[in-house]
């Protein structure tokens, strides 16, 4: 028998994959979906809003910007079959979070143990940049599911919109986003931030895979202190 979290975050999944308040978002994922690229030519992309994922007892939730166009659009999962997926993928396996190295496609076997995957924006936005309505738009995901994981100890924020939407979400002022800088909040969770791992950041080596894994190794260190 499912938890009641369990059965709470299904409907919220249910109702994000039905969502359509944000029209250019719709459109845009639909379009993805049908025109595709040369290498995923014959595949069924998903181009659907994407739920989350996870552990519902996660210690570690993870919040993203949005789905890759060609990757968490596709393949219906976030973090799931490109560059982005393949580095949170990895350092979740090296650190104890997953039981694969590899997050491929929907049905890969990759289980998730104490931690849960989330995104500010749950379509892939052009260019990469959702607008502030649709981020506006998008919250009310991010705060219910916040409100269900309640065995959270840290939130990691993949870039500045990541960490100033949850900032948003949890009504905290004055804090900064800077790799690594990482805040005690609510009396004892805490929030870390890092880089996105985007082909713009790793490309340019503005974060490295050493400064990736460090993230999740402070990750595992604060929750096994407590």
């Amino acid at each position: 028998m499912n938890s009641p979290g369990e059965s709470l975050l299904y409907r919220i999944n249910e109702r994000v994959t039905q969502c359509k308040l944000c029209p250019r978002l719709s459109t845009h994922i639909g379009q993805i979906g049908k025109s595709k690229v040369k290498r995923f030519i014959n595949e069924q992309y998903w181009a659907k809003p994407l739920p989350g994922f996870g552990d519902v007892e996660a210690k570690l939730l993870i919040i993203g910007l949005a789905p890759a166009a060609h990757g968490g659009n596709r393949t219906g999962r976030m973090f799931t079959g490109d560059s982005s997926g393949d580095w949170v993928a990895k350092a979740l396996f090296l650190t104890g979070f997953a039981n694969i190295p590899t997050s491929r496609f929907r049905n890969d076997g990759l289980i998730l143990k104490g931690a849960y995957i989330v995104a500010v924006v749950r379509c892939a936005p052009p260019n990469n940049r959702p607008t502030a309505l649709e981020i506006s738009n998008c919250s009310q995901y991010l705060l219910a599911e916040l409100n269900i994981l309640d065995t959270t100890e840290v939130i990691l924020a993949l870039g500045k919109i990541a960490f100033d939407a949850y900032c948003k979400a949890s009504n905290l002022k004055g804090l900064a986003f800077g790799h690594g800088s990482h805040y005690r909040i609510k009396g004892d969770k805490i929030l870390l931030a890092s880089y996105h791992p985007s082909r713009q950041n790793t490309n340019t080596h503005k974060l490295t895979w050493q400064m990736w894994i460090d993230i999740f190794k402070t990750v595992r260190s604060l929750i096994s202190d407590r």
